[in-house]
């Protein structure tokens, strides 16, 4: 199976928008099992395959990356019953369950997008990254700055608070890094791009450029093995 997608797949997300109920998907589902499911699954093992040689903790069975196109609407006001997007999330292992830093890719009718970098940290979390900022916020910015990254990516806004979070220093050199709740890169490209054979080869080139940015996020987050008291 090739790790791209062909224009059935375009269209069918594109119908989708329009047409978000269960009768038009269920008259339509094998397209989307031949045409989106299946090169979704195809991708996701090709990219791991490049992963293993840079970010190999990041590495997940493709069924495990691949989110599902239904929607949970138990607690949503919006009740249709399907994403009209197709997208894999990369998350490191130990931080499966939680909201660390990871790869995304997504296709809908119109773009895809390129990722990297942590959207939705829990409360923990967000005080960890803080408080590495204090001390890493330089390599960081390197990082952002490099010419590489910025012709790749464009930097998350970040969410950014209002005002400082307790206990931090008001007038710290970080604290603009510190009032965000989100830090990463992300990068917009026509949905085209996803039809053709170099769709892989584009995202691997973008998640390594990113990687050392992901893997300094996480630092923080990752628990230690404990050392012996003996």
């Amino acid at each position: 199976m090739s790790a791209h997608f062909d224009k059935a797949a375009i269209q069918f997300l594109r119908g989708l928008k329009r047409n978000n109920d269960r009768d038009w998907f269920q008259a339509r589902k094998a397209v989307y099992e031949t045409s989106v499911k299946t090169p979704m699954l195809a991708l996701v093992e090709t990219v791991n395959a490049a992963l293993l040689k840079f970010a190999p903790e990041f590495v997940r069975p493709p069924e495990k990356c691949v989110m599902r196109i239904y929607r949970d609407i138990r607690f949503s006001k919006n009740k249709q019953p399907y994403k009209t997007n197709v997208a894999a999330w990369w998350a490191r292992h130990g931080l499966e369950k939680t909201s660390g830093g990871g790869f995304y890719f997504e296709l809908n009718e119109t773009q895809i997008t390129i990722a990297a970098g942590v959207y939705m940290p829990e409360k923990e979390q967000l005080l960890a990254i803080r408080t590495m900022l204090l001390a890493r916020h330089e390599e960081l910015r390197k990082m952002l700055r490099a010419k590489k990254m910025q012709e790749a990516f464009q930097p998350f806004d970040g969410n950014p608070m209002t005002r400082g979070p307790k206990g931090f220093p008001p007038n710290h050199p970080a604290m603009d890094l510190i009032l965000q709740r989100q830090w990463g890169v992300a990068a917009t490209l026509p949905a085209d791009t996803a039809l053709g054979p170099g769709l892989a080869d584009e995202i691997i080139r973008r998640f390594k450029l990113a990687s050392p940015l992901v893997q300094l996020l996480n630092e923080p987050l990752i628990e230690r093995p404990k050392k012996p008291i003996f």
